[in-house]
C-alpha cells in the first residue's frame, strides 16, 4: 500500500510468534517460525515479535534466527523487567539491522500484587530496566502490562520515567480485552496530552478480544494519536486472541476516507500468509472471519446475487484481488501438467522448489484421480497437509470396516522407523476404531484436545481437511491433513500430531519451548 504524503503513518507491529502463539496448541516449530518471519518482512510489516528470548533455548535461536535473516523489518524480542531477560533479548536481537528490545512489567493493583513489590519498588524497577535496555540497543519498547485497569495517576508516572529512562515507543496494552472504543481513544488522548516528553514518543495500542472490540479499541487509539498498533495475523492469542491485523489494515484502507492513515503493507500477500499461519498453528479460520475467512466475499442470498451480477460494487466494499484471492478460481484436473500446477501456486501465492513440486505433483495426481476437478481451496489444503519422510510413524494402509450392526472395526498398518506393524481395533465409530488402532502401535498417553473436520470444497467428492490437537505431559502437538477420505485424513493428521510430540519431547532436555515462564519473576 502506497503511503501518500499527506497521511500518518501507522506502524504495524506483529506478534503472531510471540503473543499468537501463547494460544494454547499453536506452538510452532523452529522452521515454520522463520517462514512466517519471512512473510511478514515480505508483506511489509515494519516490527515482527519474533519471541522471548529468554524462555527457552528454542525460543532464543529461533529469534536470532529472524535477526539474522531479516531483510526490512525491525526484529523485535520480549523481556520482562529484569536485566538477565533483558541481556538474553539483546544477545539474541543484535544481529538486526534493526533491532528492538520490548520490556514490560504489570502496573495495575492485580498485577503489582503478584511481585510483591510497591509503586515506588516498581517505579525504580522501571527506570533501571529500560535505562539498561537503552545501553544496550537504540530502539526499547515499554509497556505497562495492564494498564487499562491501572490508576491513573500511577500509569501516568511510570510512563514519564520510562521515557525518561530511554524508551522510544510506549505501549498502551489492553491485557485481558477490558477497554472499549471511546475509553481506549480517551486513554491515549490524555496520556498524549499529559505525560511530559510524550511528543517525543511513539504510543501503541495492543488490544485483546474478550469482548469482541480489540479491532474497534485499535482503531479508536488511532484516531486518537497511536501510531502503532500490535496485532496478530488472523487475531491469533490466547483466549479470544489479539487484534487481527488483516482487519486494522482493511479497514484503514477501505475507509481512508474518514482514517487517513497509512500502513506499509501489502495486502495482496494477506490471504496467503493467514493460510499459512492457520496451517502451521493448526487454528482453522472462522468461515465469516472478516477479510479472510471462507465466506468473507460469498454472496448466497439471491437479492446480493443479482445485485453482484448488475455491479459488484453492490453488495462488495473491497475486491477480492486486494487481500490476495485470485481474480478466477479455474479448476484444474487429472489432464493438468506441473506447469498449470505451478502456474496455480503462484496464484495462490507459493514459491516452492523443484523438488516440492514433483512431491506435491504425486499428491496431485492422486487426488486428480478421486475428484473430478481440483479448485484453489485444494491445493492450498494440499500444501498445507504434506508428509516428512523422516517422520517416526508413517501409515502405510488401513481398512474400516462400520455400520449399524455393530461397533466399527479399524485395521491399521503402518510403518515404525522402518518396521511395518499392523493392528486391529473396535471403537464407537471409525475415527474412533481407527485412533485405537493407531494407539495399539505406538502405545501413548496423549490426550486429545481437538478433533476438527472441515469440507474443502463442495460436492460428496468434496476434500476433508481435519485438525488434531493432542497433549501430553504438558506438550500440545497438532496434525493437519486432506484427503476425500475423511477416516483416512484424521488418521494422517492424528499420526501427524504424535510424530510431534515425539519430536518435541526428544528435544524437552535442550530446547524446552514448553517450559513455562512466570510474570512474577522479574526480580
Amino acid at each position: 500500500m502506497t503511503s501518500l504524503p499527506d497521511q500518518d503513518r501507522v506502524l504495524i507491529f506483529d506478534t503472531t510468534l510471540r503473543d499468537g502463539e501463547q494460544s494454547p496448541g499453536a506452538t510452532m516449530t523452529h522452521d515454520e517460525k522463520l517462514e512466517i518471519a519471512e512473510l511478514l518482512d515480505d508483506m511489509g510489516v515494519d516490527i515482527i515479535e519474533a519471541g522471548f528470548p529468554i524462555a527457552s533455548e528454542g525460543d532464543f535461536r529461533a529469534v536470532k534466527e529472524i535477526a539474522d535473516r531479516s531483510k526490512n523489518a525491525m526484529i523485535c524480542g520480549l523481556a520482562r523487567a529484569n536485566l538477565k531477560d533483558i541481556d538474553r533479548c539483546a544477545e539474541a536481537v543484535r544481529s538486526a539491522a534493526k533491532p528492538r528490545i520490548h520490556t514490560f512489567i504489570g502496573t495495575s493493583p492485580l498485577h503489582r500484587a503478584i511481585p510483591n513489590l510497591t509503586m515506588d519498588e516498581m517505579a525504580d524497577r522501571i527506570h533501571e530496566t529500560v535505562t539498561h535496555a537503552r545501553n544496550l540497543v537504540d530502539n526499547v519498547q515499554w509497556s505497562p502490562m495492564d494498564a487499562t485497569r491501572t490508576e491513573w495517576d500511577y500509569l501516568c508516572r511510570v510512563i514519564e520515567i520510562a521515557i525518561k529512562a530511554g524508551a522510544t515507543t510506549i505501549n498502551i496494552p489492553d491485557t485481558v480485552g477490558y477497554t472499549a472504543p471511546r475509553e481506549s481513544a480517551d486513554l491515549i488522548r490524555r496520556l498524549i496530552e499529559t505525560v511530559p516528553g510524550a511528543d517525543d514518543v511513539v504510543f501503541a495500542t495492543h488490544c485483546h478480544n474478550d469482548l469482541g472490540m480489540a479491532t474497534a479499541n485499535s482503531l479508536a487509539a488511532i484516531e486518537a494519536g497511536a501510531r502503532q498498533i500490535e496485532c496478530t495475523i488472523n487475531g491469533l492469542g490466547e483466549r479470544a486472541g489479539n487484534t487481527a491485523l488483516e482487519e486494522v489494515v482493511m479497514a484503514m484502507k477501505v475507509r481512508n476516507d474518514i482514517m487517513p492513515y497509512a500502513t506499509g503493507i501489502d495486502t495482496r500477500k494477506i490471504m496467503h500468509i493467514s493460510r499459512r499461519v492457520a496451517a502451521v498453528s493448526g487454528f482453522n479460520v472462522q468461515f465469516n472471519k472478516a477479510i479472510v475467512g471462507k465466506n468473507a466475499f460469498a454472496h448466497e442470498s439471491g437479492i446480493h446475487q443479482d445485485g453482484m451480477l448488475k455491479n459488484k460494487e453492490t453488495f462488495e466494499i473491497m475486491r477480492p484481488e486486494d487481500v490476495g484471492l485470485s481474480g478466477t478460481s479455474l479448476p484444474l484436473g487429472k489432464h493438468s501438467g506441473r506447469a498449470a500446477l505451478r502456474d496455480k501456486l503462484n496464484n495462490l501465492g507459493y514459491e516452492i522448489g523443484d523438488n516440492q513440486l514433483k512431491d506435491l505433483f504425486v499428491r496431485f495426481k492422486e487426488l486428480a484421480d478421486r475428484k473430478k476437478e481440483v479448485f484453489d481451496d485444494d491445493i492450498v489444503a494440499l500444501m498445507r497437509t504434506g508428509g516428512d519422510k523422516d517422520d517416526h510413524l508413517q501409515l502405510v494402509s488401513m481398512k474400516v470396516v462400520c455400520g449399524t450392526g455393530g461397533p466399527a472395526e479399524a485395521t491399521v498398518e503402518m510403518e515404525v522407523e522402518g518396521k511395518d506393524v499392523t493392528e486391529v481395533a473396535e471403537g464407537d465409530g471409525p475415527v474412533d476404531a481407527t485412533f485405537k488402532a493407531i494407539r495399539k502401535i505406538h502405545p501413548n498417553a496423549a490426550h486429545l484436545q481437538l478433533y476438527q473436520v472441515h469440507a474443502v470444497t463442495e460436492g460428496t467428492d468434496a476434500q476433508a481437511t481435519v485438525s488434531v490437537r493432542l497433549e501430553e505431559d504438558g506438550i500440545i502437538a497438532t496434525g493437519d491433513s486432506a484427503n476425500t477420505d475423511t477416516v483416512v485424513a484424521s488418521a494422517m493428521a492424528y499420526i501427524g500430531a504424535l510424530n510431534r510430540l515425539i519430536v518435541r519431547r526428544s528435544k524437552m532436555g535442550e530446547d524446552a519451548d514448553t517450559r513455562e515462564i512466570s510474570y512474577k519473576d522479574v526480580t
